[in-house]
């Protein structure tokens, strides 16, 4: 895998296999999750689901931040999820809560796996405060004002700040800009650790320090620790995470513990729209739930939340996906050839070839080995679904050994890993099973109906079913059927 820390891929080699301690940042939860949302949430299910599959037990932290994230990821400013109590005159754990339901919904639409825990930043002010006072007795912070700050030059001297972003700390410190209402800080640099809080500021805790809130930064990683120790496997997140946050957080765990936490960064990139990142922040975000109905203005239609997985995983992680309605309808027909030749494979049945099939599986493994490169799993995908496609027009034949081969081929790495679903559902549950079996029925009564020339019943279970959302194709090989 691709460690931005080291700016090379690394073998990865777990500290206590076959457990793997993995940490990603979650939503900062004061508005509806967003298309820039669902990339490290698909990017690091990817990696859950594959890990699990090699057979690592994987304690996945995806963190859910609900106090101390300011506006404009600064120091100073307001609370966004306070801004946002304050606005709609509600309590700030009802915009959370809110929030966080929708976004979990979100996520199971995208058939995302949940976490193994799922800690709030509120839930964990204690260990927060723990944090700040290790930094504090090691000499790397300074209370100002009811305040404490993170004191960067003094780190700097006996660490490096800036290693895993590659910033040029020496010109940071040596900024002589007007520091507009952070006087309190001896550097601009510096970041805060605990802010005091003003009479108007809602979410509030008491502390050596005066009543305040924990700064951004700490909560990632006093819950590291707290739930993967003094030292885990992979950290993930946002290239957006780099710098500060991630940068900010090797700081901590350094100053706090006297070496770094984590072995191996790993980092999504942006979605973008027209080349500029998708944020809530920047205004030109367009929501899950609004691609998922087509209600937004950029949008000619609605897409269907494994359509936006699907687009998400043709890209590799680390490069970036630009946003367009045409690249969704590519991604939209793609899933549906993928998904129609899985159906296919269920109805055929086997002959007599000489031919050979690739070896799909090693170069689906040797893909995901290589960085997670799951556009490659798909390409491979696409290679057999044109066999598929083949042996259905009768033009290639496939074995019986071969045909459960390809099957075995799609559970494994389109389902399974790469989770996509068919339907809506999961496949080859029960439920999927007797669903198309049920299909499979109909479909026969059908067909024995037009034996019969009693057109009336052939086409009243044909045209009923068009109305519930099936389309029914008749072929040379018989009836076929999909939900449009």
């Amino acid at each position: 895998m691709y460690n931005t820390r080291k700016r090379s891929k690394e073998l990865f080699t777990p500290k206590h296999s076959p457990h793997v301690g993995m940490y990603v940042c979650g939503p900062t939860v004061y508005g509806d999750a967003h298309l820039g949302h669902a990339r490290p949430a698909v990017t690091f299910d990817l990696l859950f689901r594959y890990l699990q599959h090699l057979g690592y037990k994987v304690r996945y932290v995806r963190n859910i931040t609900d106090v101390g994230h300011l506006e404009h990821d600064a120091d100073e400013g307001e609370d966004k999820i306070a801004k946002k109590a304050r606005l709609e005159q509600i309590e700030p754990m009802e915009v959370v809560q809110y929030y966080l339901t929708r976004y979990h919904r979100d996520m199971d639409r995208l058939n995302v796996l949940p976490p193994s825990i799922e800690p709030m930043a509120s839930g964990h002010i204690i260990e927060q405060i723990e944090l700040v006072k290790q930094i504090l007795d090691k000499g790397y912070a300074y209370e100002s004002e009811g305040s404490v700050y993170f004191d960067v030059e003094r780190y700097n001297k006996d660490h490096k700040y800036g290693i895993l972003s590659g910033r040029n700390v020496d010109e940071m410190l040596a900024t002589t800009r007007e520091l507009d209402g952070q006087s309190e800080k001896r550097n601009f640099a510096d970041f805060a650790l605990w802010k005091n809080a003003k009479p108007e500021h809602i979410m509030r805790w008491p502390s050596p320090w005066g009543t305040g809130f924990p700064g951004w930064h700490c909560e990632c990683t006093a819950m590291g620790y707290k739930y993967l120790g003094d030292s885990f496997d992979i950290h993930g997140g946002g290239m957006d995470l780099i710098f500060p946050h991630h940068e900010c957080e090797i700081a901590q765990a350094v100053a706090s513990h006297g070496k770094e936490i984590v072995d191996y960064w790993m980092h999504n990139n942006m979605v973008t729209v027209n080349g500029q990142k998708m944020g809530k922040s920047l205004g030109n975000f367009i929501t899950l739930e609004e691609f998922f109905n087509g209600s937004h203005p950029l949008l000619e239609q609605a897409y269907a939340p494994m359509t936006i997985r699907f687009f998400m995983l043709q890209a590799h992680y680390r490069s970036t996906v630009d946003f367009s309605n045409e690249a969704l309808q590519a991604s939209a027909k793609g899933l549906e050839r993928l998904l129609d030749a899985y159906v296919a494979l269920q109805t055929l049945t086997g002959g007599e070839t000489n031919e050979q099939l690739p070896d799909y599986e090693t170069e689906c493994y040797a893909a995901l080995n290589d960085d997670l490169n799951s556009p490659m799993v798909i390409a491979q995908l696409f290679d057999a679904t044109r066999r598929i496609n083949a042996a259905k027009a009768d033009e290639y034949a496939l074995s019986s050994e071969q045909i459960e081969t390809l099957k075995g081929l799609f559970d494994t790495f389109l389902f399974d890993i790469l989770g996509m679903q068919q339907a809506g559902t999961a496949v080859n549950t029960g439920h999927e099973k007797a669903f198309a079996g049920a299909m499979q029925l109909l479909l026969e009564i059908r067909q024995d109906a037009k034996s019969r020339k009693d057109w009336a019943t052939s086409d009243k279970i044909r045209d009923e079913l068009a109305k519930l959302g099936f389309e029914i194709k008749d072929t040379k090989n018989g009836a076929e059927w999909k939900l449009s």
